[in-house]
């Protein structure tokens, strides 16, 4: 495990994915880490052969999640399709077009066939929180990284977004707080004590 770069991951996957498969790179990290932004700046870095392929659109429906009484949990990993996931992984190894979920924040919900892996993909960035996580049925996923990335941030500066999101969504200051601490930071954790030892180690990324 290594302390590195994002010049310096960009260089390690283009050397490294040289076989004639795809070549699929884990960004896994707590809440408001900025797996996003690591992701599309290594896409940026890697050119058109690269894509970002997002775990936010297995999120289950709202209405799956106020039958199981687990709609305040949202964002926790029992929350997500982590086996239909596993089965997209599968797929961008066996199909050359692969469509795929995304997440519309502004409804809060899912969008079928939101994004799509095209042919001239060789490298697929999966990101998403639990991505490492030694829990089942999310431990299944290691085997089909070539490659994973662990995002470190302060917890302090975590919470520190996490609050000012809600708030940039209209929450009160004090909703914001409850909201962040009392699921988001719960799942902050997870990922902190829960996930494997990843290949290399990143922090913050501007």
């Amino acid at each position: 495990m290594t302390s590195i770069s994002v010049e310096q991951l960009a260089k390690e996957i283009t050397d490294r994915a040289t076989g004639d498969g795809r070549f699929v790179v884990a960004v896994a990290g707590p809440p408001g880490a900025g797996k996003s932004t690591l992701s599309e700046a290594l896409v940026d870095r890697l050119g058109d052969i690269a894509a970002v392929l997002p775990m936010d659109g297995f999120h289950m429906d709202n209405a799956d999640l106020i039958e199981l009484g687990l709609l305040p949990r949202k964002g926790a990993p029992e929350t997500f399709h982590a086996e239909a996931f596993g089965k997209l992984l599968s797929d961008v190894r066996t199909q050359d077009t692969v469509d795929y979920p995304t997440f519309d924040r502004s409804m809060d919900r899912t969008v079928p066939n939101g994004g799509r892996i095209e042919p001239t993909t060789r490298i697929i960035v999966a990101e998403g929180n639990y991505l490492l996580l030694k829990d089942k049925p999310w431990d299944q996923l290691a085997s089909m990284f070539d490659m994973t990335v662990l995002l470190e941030v302060p917890r302090d500066v975590l919470e520190t977004r996490l609050i000012q999101r809600w708030l940039d969504h209209g929450m009160s200051e004090a909703d914001a707080i409850a909201r962040a601490r009392g699921n988001d930071m719960v799942n902050v954790d997870t990922v902190i004590n829960r996930s494997g030892t990843p290949d290399f180690r990143v922090g913050e990324v501007g």
